[in-house]
This record gives C-alpha cells, sequence and structure tokens, in this order.
C-alpha cells in the first residue's frame, strides 16, 4: 500500500483533513507533513488579531497522521475503498510547547507502542520547519475495519 492510498482511505476531507503527505511508513512509526494555510476557519477568532492554531487542531493532526494513517497501513489487508475503516480516538496527553501560525508547516512523526485488539498506541511529536519542537504525548485509538459491507 502507498502513500497516496492510504491518504485515500482515511475518513477525513477537507476542511477537516490535516495530512498533505506521508514522508515515511513501516509497521513500527510513520512520518508526515501538514500545512496550516492562513484561510483555515479557525484562525478567524483564534484569537483576535493574532491568530494560532488551536491545540485540539494540532492534537487531531498529529491523531490522523500519528496513529490513522499508520493503523490504515497496519490493517492493509483487511480495508479497502470498499472497506473504509472505523476510528475513534480512545486517550491523548499531549504536551505543547511553540504556537503553530498560519501557513506554518509541520511534521509530525510517531511511533507505535503497541496494537492489539485493533487499539493502536502512539507515542507522537509535531516539529515546525526549524526542526523545533512543538508538540509530543501519546494518542490512542481503535481503528476497526467496516465488516458490515
Amino acid at each position: 500500500m502507498n502513500t497516496e492510498e492510504i491518504i485515500t482511505l482515511l475518513p477525513y476531507q477537507k476542511p477537516f483533513l490535516f495530512v498533505d503527505e506521508i514522508t515515511s511508513i513501516t509497521k513500527n512509526q510513520v512520518s508526515g507533513n501538514y500545512t496550516f494555510q492562513e484561510n483555515e476557519f479557525y484562525y478567524q477568532g483564534h484569537f483576535k488579531d493574532n491568530p494560532i492554531t488551536p491545540g485540539v487542531i494540532l492534537t487531531e493532526a498529529m491523531a490522523q497522521i500519528g496513529v490513522v494513517c499508520l493503523g490504515v497501513f497496519l490493517l492493509k489487508d483487511e480495508i479497502s475503498t470498499h472497506n473504509k475503516p472505523q476510528i475513534a480516538l480512545t486517550s491523548h496527553q499531549i504536551d505543547f510547547f511553540l504556537p503553530v501560525l498560519p501557513n506554518e508547516k509541520v511534521t509530525v512523526v510517531s511511533e507505535k507502542i503497541y496494537f492489539r485488539f485493533n487499539k493502536l498506541k502512539c507515542a507522537v511529536k509535531m516539529m515546525n520547519t526549524k526542526n523545533e519542537l512543538v508538540c509530543r504525548g501519546e494518542i490512542s485509538g481503535m481503528i476497526i475495519p467496516n465488516n458490515n459491507e
């Protein structure tokens, strides 16, 4: 499964798709990028005259690249465009260190902690283009093939 196929299988679309590319992926890790465009809906009110990407959006980008993309890859033999997975975030603990501004590109790097009973837990970090740590933590989610088809 190539990276374009993985992105196609994600259960998201604009304006809530936070994956531009997957730069590497194995059964134990994934890395990818996203650029936060200045016209994103959440910048209109966060914050007045000083737009900063909300932490919940940074967490979502980390989850999409760091957990969901890796989960799709791990379940590649069980899912397809006709049998897309169901996704549920089960827990997260994220520490934030730097803001992300409009038009800023970030890189997410994730390492699998475990994957069992369709629950994937990963250590995930986000870096800016200066290779500075933006945020890091652990994210867990359930990735279940939709066997109703």
